[in-house]
């Protein structure tokens, strides 16, 4: 189950709030964890795909608000996750992708209205849907990434 932390107004629950980003920014960039590659990654191919046509195939560009979107995204996965893949979809999309085998496979998206898109490939059992990001991993999203077991 993941726990969210919401954000508080009194100078006390910043306080608390920016120590608890400080720790996970540590546990972000230690070998285990590895998330820093992971939005490196992301920052890479947005620039790679901020033009019009960036696959020569008519492609849209990725917006600045994609990118926020799947930033977010990547800081909602709760540490000890494994990290996935990071890709554009000709729609602008920001994709990432947990692939352990052909039929071991995770597929999600964020579109720039907040929908997270998710396809699932586990076993003979196939699964798609939608849920609202709203910051925080969808249940059913995390319940997938688990169900995929360790790399």
């Amino acid at each position: 189950m993941t726990m969210a932390i919401v954000g508080g107004v009194s100078e006390d629950a910043q306080f608390v709030e920016q120590k608890l980003a400080d720790g996970r920014s540590s546990w972000e960039n230690s070998a285990v964890f590895g998330q820093s590659s992971v939005k490196e990654a992301l920052y890479t191919v947005a620039e790679e795909c901020r033009s019009p046509n960036w696959d020569g195939y008519g492609a849209v560009p990725v917006s600045e608000e994609a990118y926020r979107l799947a930033y977010r995204f990547l800081e909602a996965l709760p540490l000890g996750y494994a990290m996935p893949t990071v890709g554009v979809e000709p729609d602008g999309q920001i994709t990432f992708e947990w692939h352990r085998s052909a039929r071991r496979t995770l597929s999600v998206s964020i579109d720039p209205e907040g929908r997270v898109h998710y396809s699932a490939l586990l076993g003979a059992r196939k699964e798609h849907g939608e849920e609202p990001f709203f910051r925080e991993l969808p249940q059913r999203v995390g319940e997938l990434i688990d169900s995929l077991g360790s790399p």
